[in-house]
């Protein structure tokens, strides 16, 4: 298990390192600069020239590569050139949003998901796996920010059981609270989890019927158990490895796939920040979302890993 956990933590280290070079070298490849922008194309060269150096643009790239890698490492992130605030403090305002909402519609897809595919399993080739399968193939085919109108048009304005967009925060001294705050999250949540638990749905069916054949089933059978006992108690927790994997795939992914849906919404997440960093052409930010979003997908997938191996020991030795 310790060469397993060994190997696991190198392969997270290398690969931050070279998404890193990536990240920053494509960010640098792109024509024009902030400068320019800010300051119009009335600005002089000179003025142009003046605010490169004040922004560091004007440093050699290994240089500023270097800078910013080091200052990652320290826990210092430089500061936005849009909002002239450190970047590490516009994310974590904007993370108060994505977290929970990527941890609601999380939630949502397990539950969903779960049930969907053992009650398909178990009625294989019935009609409730019939209908179950064909639910689930509609929810991948319809795209999440399709889906978010529709929510909206159906809850928001013809029923006004949600508000429509926006998000009133979770202090109540600013008007908001835990109750007004999920229930703006409520529509994105479910917006991002119908596809998720149509594919995990599907995922999990097959996991459980392939465990179903095995031996084991048949001799837990015999030994009296019920159907349902035996799904419960025996199937599902030796059909829950690929599960898990793509559960862990499904929350990495959520993380770093609300900027379409929060944008319908309006949600103030990071989705939204990415959105308007790339419209002010802010780099700075868009870099260390990005090298953000990479150490979620990076780190679920090692956490994934860890608990796979944790379930099943077999795995650890190899």
């Amino acid at each position: 298990m310790g060469s397993f956990l060994l190997r696991r933590l190198s392969t997270f280290v290398l690969t931050m390192a070279a998404a890193s070079v990536l990240v920053f070298a494509v960010l640098e490849s792109l024509p024009g600069n902030a400068a320019e922008l800010m300051l119009g194309t009335t600005a002089t060269p000179e003025a142009v020239a003046a605010l490169r150096g004040k922004l560091g643009l004007d440093v050699p790239a290994p240089a500023r590569y270097a800078r910013w890698v080091g200052g990652l490492l320290q826990g210092r992130t430089d500061h936005s050139i849009a909002y002239d605030t450190p970047t590490a403090e516009l994310i974590g305002q904007r993370l108060a949003v994505t977290v929970p909402l990527a941890a609601l519609a999380m939630s949502l897809t397990a539950l969903l998901a779960m049930a969907a595919g053992v009650y398909a399993a178990s009625r294989q080739r019935r009609a409730g796996d019939v209908v179950v399968m064909a639910a689930s193939q509609i929810g991948i085919a319809v795209p999440n920010f399709w889906f978010a109108i529709l929510l909206i048009l159906v809850f928001a304005v013809r029923l006004q059981w949600v508000p429509a967009g926006g998000f009133p925060g979770w202090s109540a001294d600013d008007g908001g609270g835990l109750l007004p705050g999920l229930a703006a999250l409520a529509l994105p949540a479910v917006a991002l989890a119908a596809v998720q638990a149509a594919i995990l749905a599907r995922v999990t069916r097959s996991a459980v019927l392939e465990v179903m054949r095995e031996d084991f089933v048949r001799t837990a059978r015999a030994k009296g158990l019920s159907r349902r006992q035996t799904l419960w108690r025996h199937v599902l927790r030796n059909a829950l490895l690929p599960v898990l994997t793509v559960a862990g795939l499904q929350f990495a992914n959520l993380i770093t796939g609300t900027i379409v849906v929060e944008n319908v919404f309006v949600l103030p997440g990071l989705g939204r920040l990415v959105f308007q960093a790339i419209s002010n052409r802010d780099l700075v930010v868009v870099r260390d979302v990005v090298m953000l979003l990479v150490a979620v997908v990076v780190g679920v997938n090692l956490a994934v890993d860890l608990l796979l191996a944790r379930i099943d020991p077999r795995l650890g030795q190899a």
